[in-house]
């Protein structure tokens, strides 16, 4: 039986050249142009990069919960929003105490011997709120258990530290890396509190708490696994001073401070200017649509090279800032229009993943190598004690003059933050 004939394939194009008494062929097929990989494609490509990206994002997305968890669980238990505003400040507060040493033994003891179990004295705090809210005991045991979740570690500070580690003479990557931080960073607070008010909503009130602290748990023990990329421990061999006395230190966290100032003043004002409209609801929306902006200008900002040394962009970034600022003060108080509001803040937001990419980028040239994790943990540290402030003065202001006269707190925060970034880099 006749076997068939396959189709004829298409010769490859050639071109035939006599070269002297050589006959020379020229292949002019087709060929595929690849294109190069993008900057974010290239940093998870690296060994290890993906599995602690992994490991983290899951570690910091209960940040954004356990506050949002604690106030609705402990507010619809004891009918006290008072309450529930205290206990969250006090744990507030111990963080800001216990997060620079903790970050000091993560430097000294390495990442895994430090993060696992100081996480899982912060997963029992937070058990431990939840049984004191759930049987009625005394006010001060809650203080008490959410003060234990200090212990937390900063885990973004953990990631930074190993891409630091991976990048070593490389500040392009490097940039990119800190601006893919602070997406990830602007992600985790923007879908951490819709979580939450969900599970403490669908479920029972407590649900967020706890799936929060599962999910930190889980986390921490994925990212400390990944030991191919931690950078090495220092012990206490290591001769630099603290953190707090580097040169150039000092004024870039009286930035920080300043800075924390705008975010803590514009969640306290929004939330007031969408209760005065009979949207109250809405409040978390339009502060994601915020989150939103700063986590695209974020990546956007990590696949550019911007040009210049960081000391010098950070007056540029914050004055950015400052001027965007001012759109959801007219906003507010020209229109009232909370759909109008959103949208300035979407666009407000675009300023903030800059500032604070620029920011890190500083923290991490100033501090001594050993010391890394503290110093962005006193970074961290700054912006905590920022927002406590902001989110006080914010408050007073939309009480005492109107929720958009609140919106000139945030703006009069980013100002300061920009006469301090300027007299900084006039000193140095």
């Amino acid at each position: 039986m006749p076997q068939p004939t396959p189709p004829p394939t298409s010769p490859t194009p050639l071109l035939l050249t006599v070269t002297g008494d050589t006959l020379v062929a020229a292949d002019f097929s087709p060929r595929v142009r690849r294109r190069p990989p993008g900057p974010y494609r290239r940093l998870l490509a690296l060994p290890g990069a993906r599995a602690f990206t992994l490991g983290n994002l899951i570690a910091r997305l209960p940040m954004g919960m356990f506050s949002v968890s604690a106030v609705v669980m402990i507010a619809g238990a004891r009918g006290s929003y008072a309450l529930a505003g205290a206990v969250t400040a006090t744990g507030l507060a111990a963080t800001a105490v216990a997060g620079p040493w903790t970050a000091r033994l993560v430097d000294r003891h390495g990442q895994a011997r430090v993060a696992v179990p100081a996480t899982a004295l912060a997963a029992l705090g937070s058990v431990a709120l939840v049984l004191c809210v759930r049987h009625g005991a005394p006010d001060w045991t809650l203080f008490a258990a959410y003060a234990a979740t200090a212990t937390t570690p900063n885990t973004g500070g953990m990631s930074r530290a190993r891409w630091a580690h991976l990048l070593k003479g490389d500040p392009g990557a490097l940039h990119t890396a800190n601006s893919f931080e602070q997406a990830v960073d602007e992600l985790c607070f923007m879908l951490g509190p819709v979580l939450a008010a969900l599970l403490c909503g669908a479920w029972f009130p407590e649900a967020g708490t706890l799936v929060g602290a599962a999910l930190l748990m889980t986390g921490v023990l994925l990212f400390a696994a990944q030991r191919s990329t931690e950078p090495p421990p220092r012990g206490r061999a290591g001769t630099a001073g603290p953190p707090l006395r580097a040169p150039g230190m000092p004024p870039l966290l009286a930035v920080c401070l300043a800075t924390g100032a705008v975010f803590g003043a514009m969640e306290v004002v929004t939330i007031a200017f969408a209760d005065a409209q009979g949207h109250r609801a809405a409040a978390g929306v339009v502060l994601a649509l915020q989150a939103a902006g700063s986590c695209a200008a974020g990546l956007v900002y990590g696949a550019i090279r911007p040009a210049g040394p960081a000391r010098e962009r950070l007056p540029w970034c914050v004055a950015a800032m400052t001027a965007l600022l001012t759109l959801p003060l007219l906003a507010a108080a020209l229109s009232g229009s909370l759909p109008l509001l959103a949208g300035a803040l979407l666009v407000a937001g675009m300023a903030t993943a800059p500032t604070m990419v620029t920011t890190m980028t500083l923290v991490q040239q100033y501090t001594p190598g050993d010391r890394l994790n503290e110093g962005m943990t006193l970074a961290v540290t700054g912006l905590l004690g920022g927002i406590a402030c902001g989110s006080a003065l914010g408050g007073w202001t939309a009480e005492h003059a109107s929720a958009a006269a609140g919106f000139g707190v945030p703006v009069t925060a980013a100002a300061v933050a920009l006469l301090l970034a300027l007299a900084s880099a006039a000193r140095r």
